[in-house]
């Protein structure tokens, strides 16, 4: 007759097994580093579980799903934003934070990364909407960080800590954009012709320049050149001078000299009129007196006749 008695312990045997490996899975809990996990004792907080292995009570403790503990980067859509001048510029915010409290960003907060984005968003319209369209495209600076002390401020009690804030992007409109080309084309030409002309200016003025130290340098050698001259000519004359003292003339000598430089006086094409200095006659008188006492020629017959 057959007996179901060891089935019926086969099947209790193979459930209870069953049984005890899942309250093993759920007793036996692993967290990885850069991980936090709480844990729910019937429903309440209980404690918070820190990388590594850890025992929970199965069916009693409850774990949470893990929060990374590692520093988040979160890029926001972009949004519209009035400056002061009314005008509608999109930004694009990066936001960098960490979680610090396990606990805190679980039940202070439902869903911290939607509220640091609506948080940045608020923040953001305070902040621009105090600057014009200028400031808010170059203090950038000061933008992120007066976010960053807003969203520091405010998401410390939800257990975040946010490092940095940055402006990816500031989309002004294309009517403001077409603007803002021409400007800066209308900037880069004055800038450019300014170079030119400043080019040019230091061009002539070094040319100038140049000319004006060749002129000066041409003065000085001519300067120089003639100075030598004059001291060659004056060393000549000073030469011939001692020459003739030293050969000691005598007036006869002087005064033949003198005629023979008359004529040389009329050598010019311009002369038209010759004056014979005074000093002429001296001369002929000289020469008169020389050729007096000239000895009679051998073929003169006259020469020793006594004249009447």
């Amino acid at each position: 007759m057959f007996n179901p008695l060891p089935v019926v312990l086969s099947f209790l045997l193979i459930a209870l097994v069953i049984f005890v490996l899942i309250v093993l899975i759920r007793s036996v809990r692993i967290v990885p580093q850069a991980r936090a996990g709480v844990v729910e004792r019937l429903g309440k907080y209980q404690r918070t579980l820190n990388p590594g292995l850890t025992i929970l009570i199965p069916f009693v403790d409850r774990l949470l799903p893990l929060l990374d503990l590692r520093e988040q980067v979160v890029s926001f859509p972009p949004q519209p934003v009035i400056t002061e001048d009314n005008l509608v510029v999109s930004i694009d915010t990066v936001v960098y934070f960490q979680v610090t409290d396990a606990r805190a960003a679980t039940y202070e907060i439902a869903n911290y990364i939607q509220a640091v984005e609506q948080l940045t968003t608020t923040t953001l319209r305070n902040v621009v909407g105090g600057l014009n369209l200028e400031q808010a495209l170059t203090s950038r600076d000061q933008i992120n960080g007066q976010l960053r002390g807003v969203l520091d401020e405010a998401t410390g009690r939800w257990g975040i800590r946010v490092s940095r804030v940055e402006l990816k992007a500031i989309d002004p409109p294309l009517s403001i954009q077409d603007s803002m080309e021409k400007q800066m084309r209308a900037e880069r030409d004055r800038r450019a012709a300014i170079l030119t002309a400043e080019g040019t200016k230091q061009s002539q003025i070094l040319t100038a320049e140049g000319e004006r130290q060749a002129a000066i340098l041409k003065a000085e050698g001519d300067a120089k050149a003639a100075i030598l001259r004059a001291d060659g000519e004056a060393q000549a004359i000073q030469k011939v001078f001692d020459a003739i003292h030293a050969g000691r003339p005598d007036q006869k000598l002087l005064a033949y000299q003198y005629l023979q430089t008359l004529p040389k006086l009329a050598e010019g094409t311009s002369n038209k009129l010759w004056i014979i200095p005074s000093e002429v006659g001296e001369a002929l008188k000289g020469i008169g007196g020389v050729l007096g006492n000239v000895a009679p020629d051998a073929g003169d017959t006259t020469a020793g006749v006594p004249r009447h």
